[in-house]
């Protein structure tokens, strides 16, 4: 009998034996973390101690902090992996996310190898089981006899040292069920939770959501992944067979473990709380035979608010009864589904992103960048999911290949910290690629090798993070480890184009959307509702100091050049002609003369990059409008037309 068959037969017991009831985290009639401590004080060999030391420290056990503790502990560090849940694995155990978006390279090979890499190839691929996953994990933390795992904390908080605007992270202060608190002492810390809850707690700054983009209410939508049961060999044959022949979307599939599409079907779906909508389904077979889906989204959630991620939780839970047989009806193979649980937590894409030595942009992403300091690699495209009910999720664009800096683990303002995982720093756009669990998976190999490379040459991670030298030594430390750093140099040839500055600006702001193909068409004639869109939105992101917040209208002729100067004179609070209008900026010396003339060539009609050149010239041209109008060329005209 293969060790498939056995699990498959092992899980078949647990389930007819009933459910197993886990308490929350924290917290049972048999507190083990009491034990634990105890043990971890007899190690110590210090009678009654409330305080014990180890070289490493990783908070956080998702697959990020797994990775960061067993390389520390590999690299011979003493290694603390600790947590305020039950068991390891976070996103992918607890949040049943059970299928990596994964990063390739050109050549279609695996970018993130090392750790990520065995774990990828014991769980059999990209799609796995979330209970065999979390007994993967459980090995790969036994194995390593220098780490110490430490669960079921009810509270983990920073010891830190200010010395003035200086600040040093000591290690973390834990409390266990009981009140009881142990303080922790570290030579390296590395924050791995999903949303940077101790470098916030210790002082790093950060934004949240997209406020860094001028959308401070957008962030993007939470999911809770729920379990069907009753799905048959025949009926995934009936999924496979619609998918492929007549779902009629070259983005859809299946293979043997999962599916994903139906976004035609989803789409009909009338929730019945304004919170909550359905994307395309993605379905994951399990060992038990049942299947999880991860589509349905849920809005105006605070990842940072234990009451609205509650609040959020008991919504999706109240809508899945209505959801499942809307499944049932109209998806091909689910007519006999059942509804056979949800995960204990949510799935969460975005909360904070911290401010480190180095931020990842969305340029930096969608160009191929490379840097010195490379430690992980993505690819993956930058998948923005909808913020707000009604509204789609966009893919930003689509790279071949770029470079996490290690700079951009080394929070700001607080030493002997690495922050990896969702919320290390990146810019909320770079987040819709970087995000992914094969670059987490990466960045903590790296920051627990960085520990002990920092621990040996007694530097700081800021130091090391500064020096080339230092950097070129910790990748050599990393390929010898399994992962493959090389330098690489990949063009994109859209940043030859001459709006390239002009597309980078309202991409920045998330209103250019390449796709999948990065088709941003650049070249194609801009729709007038286009430029209105772009414009009123780059005004209110940028908060830009213009004179009106006018309603402009769409119209059926093309856009012209006189249709724009008319559109900026409204938001200069100026009332006239198309063509005054055009005389009038003209007066200002507004236009670039080369831009005019290849709008001329093309009689005066505006294309989209065009479009977004002027966008961007007139948001940075505006500041300085009241000096222009004072001392420019246009005085006279300019009090002319206020009259």
């Amino acid at each position: 009998m293969n060790w498939r068959k056995l699990l498959c037969i092992i899980v078949f017991v647990l389930l007819a034996a009933g459910p197993v009831v886990l308490a929350a985290p924290g917290c049972g009639l048999s507190n083990p973390l009491d034990d634990r401590v105890d043990n971890i004080e007899q190690k110590e060999d210090i009678e009654n101690a409330r305080v014990v030391e180890y070289d490493l420290v990783v908070v956080g056990s998702d697959p990020e902090g797994i990775a960061a503790a067993v390389s520390g502990a590999r690299n011979n560090l003493d290694t603390l992996l600790v947590d305020t849940r039950p068991g390891v694995g976070g996103l992918m155990t607890r949040g049943w996310l059970n299928s990596i978006d994964m990063n390739y390279g050109p050549g279609n090979k695996i970018l993130n190898e090392g750790i990520f890499l065995e774990f990828y190839r014991r769980v059999g691929g990209d799609s796995f089981d979330v209970d065999y996953a979390q007994k993967v994990f459980n090995e790969m933390i036994d194995k390593e006899s220098k780490l110490t795992r430490l669960l079921s904390v009810k509270k983990i908080e920073p010891l830190v040292e200010e010395n003035g605007e200086a600040k040093k992270l000591l290690g973390v202060r834990v409390t266990t069920c009981g009140g009881r608190t142990v303080d922790i002492l570290a030579r390296a810390v590395i924050d791995a939770t999903q949303d940077a809850d101790l470098a916030a707690a210790a002082g790093v700054p950060y934004s949240f959501g997209h406020e860094e983009i001028g959308r401070p209410g957008d962030l993007m939508a939470a999911t809770l992944v729920f379990r069907l049961k009753n799905v048959s060999g025949l009926d995934w044959a009936v999924m496979q067979f619609y998918l492929i022949y007549k779902d009629n979307n070259p983005l859809s599939g299946s293979n043997f473990r999962s599916a994903w599409g139906f976004a035609e079907i989803t789409r009909n779906y009338r929730p019945a709380s304004p919170r909550i909508g359905l994307r395309g389904l993605n379905i994951g077979r399990q060992l038990d035979k049942s299947v999880l889906i991860n589509a349905l989204h849920i809005f105006e959630v605070n990842p940072l608010d234990p009451e609205s991620r509650q609040r959020a939780r008991m919504d999706a839970i109240a809508e899945l009864p209505r959801l499942v047989q809307f499944l049932k009806e109209n998806v091909p193979g689910l007519k006999n589904a059942e509804l056979a649980g949800y995960a204990p937590e949510l799935y969460i894409r975005e909360s904070r992103h911290i401010k480190a030595e180095y931020c990842l942009t969305i340029d930096d992403v969608l160009e191929n960048r490379d840097f010195y300091d490379r430690v992980a690699f993505g690819s993956y495209p930058v998948d923005i999911q909808p913020t707000r009910p009604g509204q789609p999720g966009v893919v930003v664009g689509n790279p071949r290949q770029y470079a996490v800096p290690f700079r951009s683990l080394v929070p700001l303002r607080v030493d002997n910290l690495l922050v990896v995982g969702r919320s290390a720093g990146y810019d909320c756009l770079a987040h819709g690629s970087a995000r992914t669990i094969p670059v987490g998976m990466a960045e903590g190999q790296a920051a627990g090798a960085a520990a002990a490379l920092a621990i040996k040459e007694r530097k700081t991670f800021r130091q090391m993070a500064r020096s080339p030298g230092d950097m070129q030594r910790l990748q050599e430390l990393l390929n010898r480890q399994g992962m493959k750093l090389a330098p690489f140099n990949i063009s994109n040839p859209i940043t030859q184009h001459p709006d390239y500055e002009g597309l980078k600006f309202i991409r920045r702001l998330g209103r250019a959307v390449g796709g999948y193909y990065n088709h941003y068409g650049l070249d194609d004639e801009m729709p007038d509702s286009r430029f209105i869109y772009c414009l009123s939105a780059a005004v209110k992101q940028t908060g830009a100091r213009v004179k009106a917040h006018p309603y402009l209208s769409t119209e059926t002729n093309s856009l012209t050049i006189n249709d724009v100067a008319y559109m900026f004179c409204r938001y200069l609070g100026r009332e006239m002609g198309k063509q005054e209008a055009f005389d009038y900026l003209s007066s200002l010396g507004f236009w670039d003369e080369k831009l005019l003339e290849r709008v001329r060539k093309n009689n005066n009609v505006i294309k989209v990059g065009v479009g977004y050149t002027l966008i961007r010239h007139f948001i940075e041209w505006v500041e300085d409008y009241d000096s222009a109008v004072r001392d420019g060329a246009g005085q006279d005209t300019a009090a002319a037309m206020s009259n």
